[in-house]
Protein backbone atom coordinates (compact mmCIF):
# COMPACT_ATOMS: atom_id res chain seq x y z
CA UNK A 1 0.00 0.00 0.00
CA UNK A 2 1.84 3.48 -1.02
CA UNK A 3 1.91 6.30 0.96
CA UNK A 4 1.10 9.50 1.01
CA UNK A 5 1.02 13.29 1.41
CA UNK A 6 -0.43 16.16 0.94
CA UNK A 7 1.18 19.82 -0.58
CA UNK A 8 -0.54 23.08 1.49
CA UNK A 9 -2.03 24.22 -2.48
CA UNK A 10 -3.27 20.48 -2.67
CA UNK A 11 -5.33 21.11 0.33
CA UNK A 12 -6.56 24.71 -0.69
CA UNK A 13 -7.62 23.25 -3.66
CA UNK A 14 -9.40 20.82 -2.34
CA UNK A 15 -11.16 23.20 0.02
CA UNK A 16 -12.31 24.64 -3.24
CA UNK A 17 -13.40 21.06 -4.74
CA UNK A 18 -17.06 20.35 -4.90
CA UNK A 19 -18.54 17.05 -2.89
CA UNK A 20 -19.17 14.98 -6.23
CA UNK A 21 -15.34 15.87 -7.57
CA UNK A 22 -14.17 14.72 -4.38
CA UNK A 23 -15.89 11.52 -4.74
CA UNK A 24 -14.74 10.93 -8.00
CA UNK A 25 -11.14 11.78 -7.01
CA UNK A 26 -10.99 9.54 -4.31
CA UNK A 27 -12.71 6.22 -6.39
CA UNK A 28 -9.60 7.02 -9.34
CA UNK A 29 -7.44 6.84 -6.01
CA UNK A 30 -8.79 3.57 -4.85
CA UNK A 31 -7.83 2.38 -8.83
CA UNK A 32 -4.36 3.91 -8.95
CA UNK A 33 -3.38 2.43 -5.71
CA UNK A 34 -5.05 -1.16 -7.33
CA UNK A 35 -2.81 -0.35 -10.27
CA UNK A 36 0.36 0.57 -7.91
CA UNK A 37 -0.59 -3.14 -5.45
CA UNK A 38 -0.57 -5.70 -8.31
CA UNK A 39 2.86 -3.79 -9.79
CA UNK A 40 0.73 -3.09 -13.19
CA UNK A 41 0.36 -0.40 -15.97
CA UNK A 42 -2.22 2.25 -14.66
CA UNK A 43 -5.09 1.72 -16.60
CA UNK A 44 -6.02 3.85 -19.72
CA UNK A 45 -9.19 5.67 -17.64
CA UNK A 46 -6.91 7.16 -15.04
CA UNK A 47 -4.71 8.88 -18.15
CA UNK A 48 -1.77 9.09 -15.88
CA UNK A 49 0.72 10.30 -17.75
CA UNK A 50 3.92 12.80 -17.13
CA UNK A 51 2.87 16.93 -17.38
CA UNK A 52 4.89 18.29 -20.48
CA UNK A 53 7.93 20.59 -18.93
CA UNK A 54 8.27 18.39 -16.29
CA UNK A 55 10.64 15.36 -15.06
CA UNK A 56 9.12 14.08 -12.27
CA UNK A 57 5.29 15.11 -12.06
CA UNK A 58 2.58 12.91 -13.30
CA UNK A 59 -1.03 13.90 -13.76
CA UNK A 60 -3.99 12.19 -13.40
CA UNK A 61 -7.60 12.43 -14.87
CA UNK A 62 -10.73 11.47 -12.55
CA UNK A 63 -13.41 13.69 -14.13
CA UNK A 64 -13.50 15.09 -17.36
CA UNK A 65 -12.64 18.36 -16.50
CA UNK A 66 -10.64 17.05 -13.04
CA UNK A 67 -6.81 16.92 -12.98
CA UNK A 68 -4.80 16.04 -9.94
CA UNK A 69 -0.80 16.08 -9.57
CA UNK A 70 1.71 14.52 -8.19
CA UNK A 71 5.59 13.37 -7.52
CA UNK A 72 7.36 10.24 -6.32
CA UNK A 73 8.90 11.09 -2.81
CA UNK A 74 11.34 9.68 -0.75
CA UNK A 75 10.12 6.04 0.11
CA UNK A 76 8.58 5.97 3.90
CA UNK A 77 7.66 1.82 4.17
CA UNK A 78 10.77 0.23 2.20
CA UNK A 79 9.17 -1.09 -1.57
CA UNK A 80 6.36 0.91 -1.23
CA UNK A 81 5.72 4.16 -3.35
CA UNK A 82 5.47 7.49 -1.49
CA UNK A 83 2.80 9.68 -3.24
CA UNK A 84 3.59 13.65 -2.97
CA UNK A 85 -0.37 15.19 -4.31
CA UNK A 86 0.41 17.94 -5.62
CA UNK A 87 -2.70 20.16 -7.17
CA UNK A 88 -6.01 19.05 -7.88
CA UNK A 89 -8.95 20.76 -9.68
CA UNK A 90 -9.75 21.51 -13.26
CA UNK A 91 -7.21 21.51 -16.68
CA UNK A 92 -6.22 24.81 -15.25
CA UNK A 93 -4.02 23.13 -12.61
CA UNK A 94 -1.31 22.05 -15.06
CA UNK A 95 -0.36 25.97 -15.83
CA UNK A 96 1.46 25.78 -12.33
CA UNK A 97 1.13 21.78 -11.56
Amino acid sequence: MPTYQRLPRFDADWEKLPEDRRERFRHAVRQLIEDLDAHRPFRPGLRVRRVQRTRNVFEMTFASDGRATWHDGTEIRPGEPHIVWRRIGTHDVLASP
